[in-house]
């Protein structure tokens, strides 16, 4: 009688040509423990006639796990239904001003628009969700959606593409069907693993999301481009909004509502996120949800030195303060202690009022007020209020830059630099002021229009107006004109000290970026104009400016004996005719004989303007010297 595990042995003989071992487990359902057991029974039954047969010997094979195919995934996995707006609306219509915006700026004298009209809704921008966009754990699986798969272990698969079909499952192959609709994306690998770990074991699941069908939203209320839009499922509120154009110019930037299923959602201000970069009412949008753009509410405007010049939108109870705030608070030059308010509808009848800065933080803004911050530069301030800063140098112990209190006297400036050194020659000191520069430019530019237009005119009321109408008469005119336009006042303050003043004028108040220059003693006489032989000459005790014009060789037949002036070291000019050739040299004079004017009418007439519109003598005398 043949022993059970020979006949057991004999079994598997004949089992193994009969089912040979598959090379690779190609879409083969996992082993059961009762198709285990089930050929045991065959193999007995077979037993007499395996007891004649040698055993071969088994050839052992590897073992080879289930390997699931699927398609392979496109370049689109991680992508996303674009969001296009339905029907012919492709582009956001840029909003225009309104009725208040017109009026606040031709009030402002310039453009002015309604806080984040520029910022949100430029035409040229996209505002959709991105395709490469990172899924958030709590977006929840739709219809449509594809889901990637890859399994490494006991069952294998790469890249399988599953869509989430209408009944919101997908198909996993010798798997079977798993509900993924509704499901988060962050819960969607545990939801798959558990219905995979029913059939295998040992494995490892990655999941991703493919492309993501896109969700219909309707856009509605006080919208620019109010409709149903086909967006991405992974699209917010702000996306649909700005998608649809944003508001209109009669809608609001502060109360944008979500509403699903008749339930309200968010009510999400945009101003948090413009100006505080809040997004926690940017609630995630859902297929057939509604959002409702409210009408504008109560609208300020606040210009001047603000940070942010625009209009806004107030919101019920908030102040002055608060609508400055807005605007970003006030810039560094503003005067922080009073702002002015117009009310711009006219209840009131006082036109600008004056708001102090702690009523504004009380004071309830109202529809239609326009806010003004003042600028607290450009103001001419009293003396006594300056911050002064004077630069001394020249003959002094300590040349340098100082600073000052207000109201600083000359002679505590010296007093600050070490005091004159023993070269000082105060007569001749060159102190400067800005103020008195800009007082010298308006004047001299006057003049200079002054005497063009009477220059101009001359050929046309003259008697000799052919000869004076001559093209180079008129350039000549020009470039007279355009020479000392070129020239700049200097801004020098003169002091009429005497020659051997030992000090500067000390109770003169020195004014803020005053510069001050001592120079030593000159030791020459400067000649110059018609004569033969311009120089400087040493200086000589007791000579006149008579016997310095002589050392240059007397005055040339062109010269003008009448004219000759002599300009000081302090910046006086000395020019009474011919009398002043008797009077005395002083140190640093320089001497200026000028070419006779008075030859023609044309140069008579231009002496005479000048004359009149530079104070006589030294006028005519540069335009003589330009002349030459």
């Amino acid at each position: 009688m043949t022993t059970p595990w020979k006949q057991l042995l004999a079994g598997c003989v004949f089992a193994l040509p009969l089912i040979p071992a598959q090379a690779s487990a190609q879409l083969s359902p996992p082993v059961s423990p009762t198709e285990q057991s089930g050929g045991g029974a065959s193999a007995i039954s077979r037993g007499a006639a395996a007891a004649q047969v040698a055993v071969p010997p088994a050839e052992v094979r590897s073992y080879q796990p289930t390997v699931i195919d699927g398609a392979p995934a496109t370049p689109e996995a991680n992508g996303s239904d674009q969001p296009t707006p339905r029907g012919q609306r492709t582009k956001p219509v840029s909003p225009v001003a309104n009725e208040f915006e017109t009026f606040v700026s031709n009030a402002a004298g310039k453009p002015l628009r309604r806080f984040g009209a520029e910022l949100l809704t430029p035409g040229g921008r996209d505002f959709t969700a991105p395709s490469t966009t990172i899924v958030p754990p709590d977006y929840r699986l739709n219809p449509g959606d594809e889901v990637l798969l890859g399994l490494t272990g006991s069952v294998q698969a790469a890249d399988l593409r599953l869509t989430v079909d209408k009944e919101g499952r997908i198909f996993v192959p010798r798997v079977g069907a798993i509900t993924v609709g509704g499901v988060r994306y962050g819960d969607l690998r545990d939801v798959i693993a558990r219905q995979v770990a029913r059939q295998y074991r040992a494995f490892d699941l990655q999941v991703t999301a493919g492309r993501l069908h896109g969700i219909t939203v309707y856009v509605t209320g006080f919208a620019a481009t109010p409709g149903s839009y086909t967006v991405s499922s992974l699209s917010t509120l702000v996306n649909a909004v700005l998608a649809a154009g944003g508001p209109a110019p009669g809608g609001s930037f502060r109360s944008i509502q979500l509403r699903r299923n008749g339930q309200l959602i968010s009510d999400f201000d945009l101003y948090d996120l413009l100006l505080k970069g809040d997004k926690s009412g940017d609630a995630a949008l859902q297929n057939g949800d509604v959002i409702y753009l409210a009408p504008a509410g109560e609208q300020v405007a606040v210009i001047g030195s603000v940070n942010r010049e625009a209009i806004f939108e107030i919101a019920p109870n908030e102040t002055l303060n608060d609508a400055i705030l807005y605007a970003g608070g006030i810039n560094t030059v503003a005067d922080d202690s009073r702002l002015m308010v117009l009310d711009s509808l006219g209840k009131t009848e006082s036109g600008w009022r004056q708001v102090t800065a702690a009523e504004a933080r009380t004071q309830k803004a109202r529809r239609g007020d326009i806010i003004r911050i003042l600028s607290d530069v450009g103001i001419a301030r009293p003396l006594d209020q300056q911050p002064v800063l004077v630069t001394i140098s020249g003959e002094v112990a300590r040349p340098g830059r100082y600073y000052f209190r207000p109201g600083t006297r000359m002679e505590d400036v010296v007093a600050q630099a070490g005091g004159l050194t023993t070269l000082a020659f105060p007569y001749a000191s060159v102190i400067t002021r800005e103020s008195v520069k800009a007082q010298q430019k308006l004047s001299f530019d006057r003049a200079i229009q002054d005497m063009e237009f009477q220059l101009t005119a001359q050929p046309v009321v003259s008697a000799n107006r052919a000869q004076l109408a001559q093209p180079g008469n008129l350039a000549l005119v020009r470039s007279i004109v355009e020479q000392l336009r070129a020239r700049e006042p200097s801004g020098r303050l003169v002091f009429d000290l005497p020659v051997a003043a030992a000090a500067l004028p000390g109770d003169v108040i020195v004014e803020n970026n005053d510069t001050i220059y001592i120079p030593s003693r000159p030791v020459t006489v400067g000649v110059f104009g018609a004569v033969p032989s311009p120089a400087s000459f040493a200086y000589r005790e007791g000579a006149s400016i008579g016997d310095f014009v002589q050392s240059a060789g007397g005055v040339q037949q062109l010269g003008d004996k009448a004219e000759i002036f002599v300009v000081r070291a302090n910046g006086t000019v000395v020019a009474n005719g011919k009398r002043v050739l008797r009077a005395p040299a002083l140190p640093g004079d320089l001497v200026y004989v000028p070419v006779d004017a008075n030859r023609g009418e044309f140069w008579a007439r231009l002496r005479d303007i000048t004359g009149s519109l530079f104070g006589g003598l030294v006028g005519a005398a540069s335009i003589k010297s330009l002349a030459q």
